[in-house]
């Protein structure tokens, strides 16, 4: 088949590799958002998607938004027989939908209807879910609503963060999305809808939600410190300040007061409302990234102090 390929980040990079690589599929050209500012110097950037289909040589298409008539004029010339999606990130009108014979296609890193939304990975683990996966559906207007092709499971581990997770998703995603776009064109594929049952919503998690309240259990203080490395980043503040958590783990058996810090030359322990949190990695407000006992010896907490 013809196909326009949709994605933005890095998480899309598998299943535009495995597309481009297929024999049996032609990418004539991607959609992708347009180039933004990124890194220290706020430089702009096109995004990773665009990177590799120009390293490819293939057309990038850049519109602000996907009912553009300049966009959806060259989707029209283009003729895609069908438009997988992976985490483009904008909304897609009902015009552009209807362009492609076989619709647009998306990947998502849900088992649907569960985790409908913008962040499906970092909810999934904030729930303490055992097994999640990824969707192959066809787009409709209502979201994330649309038939299933299929799915692939993944098991969360314990040590996972959205960042890892959702690395490992995206692989055996790429090969859900390929074999989904095989059996299209070859038409033993059929969507089926989505239960009406079981349906939970995954809205993105802002700065603000991911704040720590240590009077939580460890358990779910630890789970949203994971859920949100890398973005946004769990924090807490310090004298006032903010700093940004890293993965950390559960120290069975210790118990100091919620936000007690209690530090030795190497470990860095925090209160919760059960057990205390083991402190990996640490990023105080405008300074690197750092072991969390380091962070300790240079600002040395005094008995009893706490994160708030």
């Amino acid at each position: 088949m013809r196909l326009v390929f949709a994605g933005t980040p890095e998480t899309a990079l598998p299943s535009l590799r495995t597309l481009i690589d297929s024999p049996r599929h032609d990418v004539v050209a991607v959609v992708t958002r347009p180039d933004a500012q990124s890194g220290r110097g706020r430089k702009v950037h096109p995004s990773p998607v665009a990177e590799l289909a120009e390293e490819a040589g293939i057309e990038v298409l850049r519109p602000r938004k996907a009912g553009d008539p300049a966009f959806l004029d060259r989707l029209r010339a283009l003729a895609p027989d069908c438009c997988p999606v992976v985490a483009y990130g904008a909304l897609l009108p009902q015009v552009a939908l209807d362009i492609p014979r076989h619709g647009w296609i998306n990947l998502h890193f849900s088992l649907l209807p569960a985790w409908r939304g913008a962040a499906p990975v970092q909810h999934a683990i904030l729930h303490g879910d055992e097994i999640t996966g990824a969707s192959t559906f066809q787009i409709v207007k209502e979201l994330d609503a649309g038939p299933v092709y299929g799915v692939v499971t993944e098991e969360i581990r314990a040590s996972d963060t959205s960042g890892t997770l959702l690395e490992r998703l995206s692989v055996s995603g790429a090969g859900l999305l390929a074999a989904t776009l095989d059996g299209v064109e070859d038409g033993t594929l059929e969507a089926r809808p989505q239960p009406a049952d079981g349906v939970t919503i995954a809205p993105k998690i802002s700065v603000a939600d991911a704040r720590v309240d240590w009077t939580k259990p460890a358990m779910h203080v630890d789970r949203l410190i994971r859920a949100c490395t890398p973005g946004p980043g769990a924090w807490t503040e310090f004298r006032g300040q903010r700093v940004k958590l890293g993965a950390a783990r559960v120290a069975e058996g210790e118990r100091p007061a919620p936000g007690e810090i209690v530090a030795t030359k190497s470990t860095v322990l925090v209160g919760t409302a059960t057990d205390a949190l083991l402190l990996g990695e640490v990023q105080p407000q405008g300074k690197r990234l750092m072991q969390a006992g380091e962070w300790a010896r240079g600002v040395r907490p005094e008995a009893k102090e706490s994160f708030t």
